[in-house]
């Protein structure tokens, strides 16, 4: 009896033994299998070294802050010493404990969780990169399931045997996908945190491992209490491996999760219009610039570098500025709206307003939507007439409401729109770039693309032409009288004689006091004087490129220009006479370092030293007794001291402002030694706008977004904008000391601000 117990047990260790020999003899030959190509194709070694990966383009500041991304995947790679160390640790700790124990395969952990179901998942950190590098979505065939298992253990091995466990944590962190446009973990923690890894606090570090489980179920923006759980198991794990003591993880997972969300849309963030500019740019530039194999570079996938010159604090401080002014002079638009039966129209039929709208409805993305669809104009018009629920622009916010998108389009009309652009008159740099109030909602980019009249802040030019030729000086004095253009000259079909706006005249003006008003009576006299052609090609000398027609009533700016080009031109006076092209990029590097291409400034003399010189002395004159006084500290309107622009330079400013014919467009254009900045303001439509000229003139609209952001620019020490006096060049023939100012009959005081002319 004994000796059958005994046969019978040597029988069934025989059998376990062969059955665990055969399993084992399986899994080597499934094994070896896979690896020579058998269960399908693995990667070359060429495609180990140099994985596919869609990489970010990203956008680089001056000031070295990433500011936007171009994405298929908005993955941007970091090196394995650019990561913190306790986000190492916590990774280790929970998804491989013994990953600098292993080659890829960890067969205890694989042993564990076949014999006993539920203790935790067997693949390694080198099986999860090389399951996301280079096998498809796992079968639930079970057959086919066990073959793609076999490939990752053969694609994990060759890993580890073509890669150090710092570059495989690193590949690692930089492929996963973290949702909410957050792939990589320099993506993640900008995104969720607002900060770059190597910032990256204990407890932040245990919310993005533990968000490697499943980023869907354990996302901080849709399962709060879940990811805060989970990060505590993360912090329990690094406990049970040493890495931070009890009373550590206590006080860690009593931590809120902190979520700073940073959102890296295309439409978030700051930059927005430019970054959408820059992209057009850069498709122009691939297609010049191709790489060395022939093939065209991908901003989306080829993980391109681009320093532009945009400062990111002085964009902050623009937008901000753009922001607060917008939000309070929209209120007052409001109100004045209530009154207005065609709001936000003036001066227009029925039959004109629903032109308008219908050219809109046309223009919209819905509409051509629905034409490719192949809807029929009727069925357009139902879509367009139904009420709905949006969300819509608001100052406070975004709102949901219900409404037709018809009528989202009438309320989209009622919002002012503007512009900034800011640029280092020395280099050509472009520092600050805003298009509009909202890139979500507004998409027409007020500095490149839009034209608009730009008013009295032509008339520079005019002076600059009558300097630079006639070399005359701001003492010089001409007649505050109505000046006529015989009809036929320059090739006017009828005379021409402008009025000012307030229907003043008498005395003499000098050319200072002229321009400081902006009298049109005495710019007319002047273009005479010079010629329009000639006042033409200085502004197109100084950076304006749009064709302009060379008559009188250019004078007094009636010429649609880009706020683009007009800060182009103006920086032409504040760098001594000389022309910078603007730049917006000065180097591209690909995603190993290499640079692509370096940018240098292209200059060419527009005006002499001291010709630009005076125009600055002139235009100074604007902002000291002119329609920009309100600039400065103290200044009288009839005889009573006005407060409520606390603006308070005291620093020279060269600047000049400018409003065309019914208040339809406010501009204001400001000059110290180191920065040109302008700034537009006005309705999509030039039927919207302000029923009178308090509101509606440019030192009321624009005017004080300059000063919002030049306050915030000279508060913020590290930039150096120069608050010292304009460089007087040696010497200066030209008469700029004037006696006191020659008076107009009837004005009471010389530091009144004024209400500029208008074009004609």
């Amino acid at each position: 009896m004994a000796k059958t117990q005994k046969t019978s047990f040597r029988k069934y260790l025989l059998w376990f033994w062969g059955i665990l020999f055969s399993i084992l003899l399986i899994f080597i030959l499934l094994f070896y299998t896979a690896a020579s190509g058998g269960l399908g194709a693995l990667p070359t070694f060429e495609e180990l070294e140099n994985p596919q990966t869609n990489l970010a383009t990203e956008v680089i500041s001056a000031d070295g802050v990433t500011i936007g991304k171009y994405a298929k995947e908005n993955r941007t790679p970091v090196k394995f010493k650019e990561l913190p160390q306790n986000l190492v640790d916590a990774l280790v700790a929970t998804e491989d404990e013994r990953f600098y124990e292993h080659s890829g395969i960890d067969f205890r952990g694989t042993a564990r969780a076949v014999l006993k179901p539920g203790s935790g998942g067997a693949s390694t950190i080198s099986q999860q990169l090389a399951k996301m590098l280079f096998t498809v979505k796992p079968s639930r065939n079970i057959f086919k399931r066990i073959g793609q298992k076999m490939k990752e253990w053969v694609v994990a091995t060759k890993l580890e045997s073509q890669y150090t466990k710092d570059e495989i944590i690193a590949m690692y962190l930089n492929k996963y996908d973290f949702l909410n446009q957050a792939v990589g973990i320099r993506s993640a923690a900008r995104i969720y945190f607002g900060k770059e890894p190597k910032e990256l606090e204990i407890q932040e570090s245990a919310m993005l491992v533990g968000m490697l489980k499943n980023s869907s179920y354990f996302n901080p923006l849709r399962r709060e209490a879940k990811v805060r759980q989970r990060r505590n198991v993360v912090l329990l794990q690094m406990t049970r491996n040493g890495i931070i003591t009890e009373r550590e993880k206590l006080d860690l997972q009593q931590l809120p999760l902190n979520i700073n969300y940073t959102p890296e849309s295309h439409d978030e963030g700051y930059a927005t219009y430019f970054r959408t500019h820059l992209q057009k740019v850069m498709r122009t530039w691939v297609k010049e610039n191709p790489k060395p194999n022939g093939e065209q570079y991908d901003i989306f996938s080829d993980g391109l570098k681009i320093y532009v010159t945009i400062d990111s604090r002085m964009q902050k401080y623009a937008e901000e500025a753009v922001t607060e002014h917008m939000a309070n002079l929209q209120s007052y638009f409001f109100k004045e709206q209530k009154r207005n039966k065609t709001a936000p129209f003036y001066d227009l039929e029925k039959d004109q307003i629903q032109g308008i709208l219908n050219r809109a409805k046309k223009n919209s993305e819905r509409y051509k939507r629905l034409k490719i669809a192949g809807k029929s104009s009727k069925e357009i018009d139902a879509i367009f007439n139904k009420k709905t629920k949006m969300k819509v622009f608001s100052w406070k916010g975004n709102l949901d409401t219900i409404m037709s998108p018809l009528d989202s389009i009438r309320y989209y009309k009622t919002f002012l729109r503007s512009g900034l652009l800011s640029i280092a008159p020395q280099t050509g740099h472009i520092k600050a770039w805003v298009g509009g109030i909202n890139n979500k909602h507004f998409k027409y980019d007020a500095v490149a693309q839009q034209k608009r009249q730009v008013g009295s802040t032509f008339k520079p030019f005019v002076y600059a032409t009558a300097i630079n030729q006639l070399r005359k000086s701001p003492c010089d004095l001409l007649p505050n009288t109505p000046y006529t253009i015989p009809a036929g000259k320059y090739g006017i079909p009828e005379e021409w004689t402008p009025k000012n706006s307030n229907d003043k005249y008498g005395g003499m003006l000098s050319l200072k006091d002229a321009l400081a008003t902006s009298t049109n009576v005495v710019t007319a006299n002047l273009i005479d004087q010079v010629a329009p052609i000639n006042v033409v090609r200085l502004a197109n000398s100084a950076g304006i490129e749009t064709k302009i027609d060379a008559n009188p009533s250019i004078a007094l700016g009636a010429v649609d220009l880009s706020l683009y080009e007009m800060v182009s031109a103006y920086s032409t006076f504040a760098n001594k006479g000389l022309r910078v092209k603007p730049m917006i990029i000065t180097r591209i590097e690909d995603k190993n370092g290499t640079v692509l291409k370096d940018f240098v400034p292209k200059t060419e003399e527009v005006l002499s030293e001291e010709s630009a010189y005076v125009i600055l002395n002139l235009l100074q004159g604007v902002t000291d007794s002119g329609s920009g006084i309100r600039l400065r500290s103290n200044w009288t309107s009839g005889g009573k001291a006005v407060t409520g622009f606390p603006y308070g330079f005291d620093n020279e400013i060269a600047g000049k402002t400018g409003t065309t014919q019914n208040q339809s467009d406010g501009w204001f254009m400001g000059i110290v030694p180191n920065l040109a900045t302008g700034v537009w303001t006005g309705g999509e439509d030039r039927a919207t706008h302000f029923a009178g000229i308090n509101k509606g003139q440019g030192a009321t609209m624009s005017l004080p977004t300059w000063a919002l952001f030049m306050k915030k620019c000279y508060a913020d020490k590290t930039l150096n904008i120069s608050k010292e006096d304009f460089e007087k060049p040696e010497n200066l023939s030209i008469n700029i000391d004037c006696d006191e100012p020659v008076k107009e009959e009837g004005k009471e005081n010389a530091k009144t601000p004024v209400e500029e002319d208008t074009d004609f």
